[in-house]
């Protein structure tokens, strides 16, 4: 069962009862990330994130770690584009000590010049360690090139410049402005009781800001574009797709199972053509990605190099098959079963419903039920998945991304 309460705080509770685990996940959401953010501190978000485990008024560094792992619990958190989550796990007797830990972080973190100095040396080995992982390195100059112009472009890390220039006076701004508490959501999933929970929660985040000002964000044209990084690699890496929907797109769930259908897995299309027919991947797959004003779809193969033309050729011809030939009812019926199955799966783990919960419920201000869920992938038609083709068929309006050790005319292979 699924709960929402909003506190005499003014911040937002989504708890969902799990009776049958012995442990909880509570996931502190805040609604800032990367979007937030000016080219000038960019990445400042991720270094927040990073910053909050490095002492507050009340614990050390050393103390935040040991106060959570001598009750047996663990705790991390993590930065995306609109997003911001502290979260902890632990068992269900422990959640109050637990939780205050985070909440103390949240509260009272000092953001030392010391610690400041020393991860953001930590945070410019983490950009040089994207940069030495070409998949990754592929994402997101795809990501970039795709959104070019909007704030969905901007850098989760940010680069090295930004971050010299964020300073402890910098940071402390940026978290008065930004950690509001109405732009907090409390995400809870596990054994506990919800009065129990909310009359623990009541009292915090007094010292936080009541509220902040809404983002308005700005489309720009959508524009093709390529990109191209020569790195003395073994393989090269390609990403490429177009813009798509948004993350409460009532089209969601077609487009979930089209893209199944085409990238999801070993009996996809891309995976039977490029891998099992072709041998020109190990890896090919499609993906989305949905945030709450706009998306990706994108396809991502690790290829050879002298195979490069070949696979885009590849692709290009199950785009094209997609758009021509309906969607057999076997392969919609296999793919709706492959996504019902890992929903059902994820149900079973408290930290994917804290996650699913809490992110549903800060963007859209809503979540979905399991039975709401399961039924609308079952709804789905084979005239609804014709209806969503076309936000993809047209090869001409991709985007793409290329790592790779050679000079590549990938413009030029993409329009052809």
């Amino acid at each position: 069962m699924i709960t929402t309460r909003t506190l005499d705080n003014g911040i937002r509770v989504i708890m969902e009862e799990m009776p049958q685990v012995q442990s909880i996940a509570i996931g502190f959401w805040v609604r800032t990330g990367a979007i937030d953010e000016t080219p000038k501190y960019a990445g400042i978000s991720h270094f927040v994130e990073h910053m909050m485990f490095k002492g507050t008024e009340n614990r050390s560094a050393k103390q935040i770690s040991g106060d959570i792992e001598k009750i047996g619990a663990s705790m991390n958190a993590f930065t995306g584009k609109e997003a911001t989550c502290y979260y902890v796990k632990s068992v269900a007797e422990n959640y109050r000590p637990a939780a205050d830990v985070i909440i103390d972080m949240l509260e009272h973190s000092l953001f030392e010049k010391k610690e400041l100095d020393r991860e953001r040396r930590v945070i410019c080995e983490e950009i040089k360690m994207g940069e030495d992982q070409p998949d990754d390195l592929a994402h997101d100059k795809f990501v970039t090139s795709l959104f070019r112009g909007e704030k969905l472009s901007n850098s989760i890390t940010g680069t090295r410049g930004s971050l010299e220039r964020i300073t402890h006076n910098v940071m402390k701004k940026y978290v008065e402005d930004q950690y509001t508490r109405d732009s907090m959501v409390i995400s809870v999933a596990g054994r506990f009781d919800p009065d129990d929970v909310c009359e623990f929660f009541s009292g915090r985040f007094q010292s936080l800001k009541a509220k902040k000002p809404g983002l308005v964000q700005e489309k720009s044209e959508y524009v093709p574009a390529v990109h191209v990084v020569k790195k003395d690699i073994q393989q090269s890496h390609l990403c490429l797709g177009t813009r798509a929907i948004t993350l409460d797109d009532e089209r969601s769930y077609a487009f979930q199972i089209m893209n199944s259908i085409l990238g999801g897995g070993m009996s996809s299309r891309l995976f039977q053509n490029i891998r099992e027919e072709r041998g020109l991947a190990y890896s090919v797959y499609s993906s989305l990605g949905a945030f709450s004003h706009d998306g990706y779809f994108e396809i991502y193969a690790g290829i050879a190099h002298d195979s490069l033309r070949a696979a885009i050729e590849g692709i290009r011809e199950e785009i094209e098959k997609l758009a021509d030939e309906p969607v057999s009812q076997e392969e919609l019926d296999s793919s709706r079963e492959q996504l019902k199955s890992g929903y059902v799966f994820s149900q079973e783990s408290t930290s994917a419903r804290m996650i699913i919960n809490g992110k549903n419920y800060l963007l859209l201000g809503r979540t979905f039920l399991p039975e709401e869920v399961l039924a609308s992938y079952d709804k789905v038609t084979g005239e609804e998945i014709e209806q969503v083709k076309s936000m993809i068929t047209d090869f001409d309006s991709y985007t793409a991304s290329l790592v790779t050790n050679r000079r590549a005319d990938l413009k030029s292979m993409m329009r052809n």
